[in-house]
């Protein structure tokens, strides 16, 4: 279920930049952010950019064979 939230004008337009780039919704691209934060709270080692290669490998497909950008 959804909740209203209350943000700053400048996080939704720069939420919003961000999502139009990469093809997501406003709230779709906060929870993105959110979920890289998560993961980066409970793994300070791990970069960003592995965070982000780990979740879109763990949303392909099974059948799919995922490579790591370099």
């Amino acid at each position: 279920m959804g909740k209203n939230v209350k943000l700053s004008e400048s996080l939704v337009k720069r939420a919003a930049a961000i999502a139009l780039r990469d093809h997501r919704t406003i709230p779709q691209q906060i929870e993105f952010y959110f979920n890289i934060a998560s993961i980066a709270e409970a793994n300070p080692d791990l970069s960003f950019k592995l965070i982000q290669e780990i979740l879109k490998a763990d949303a392909q497909e099974a059948t799919e064979e995922y490579v790591f950008s370099k």
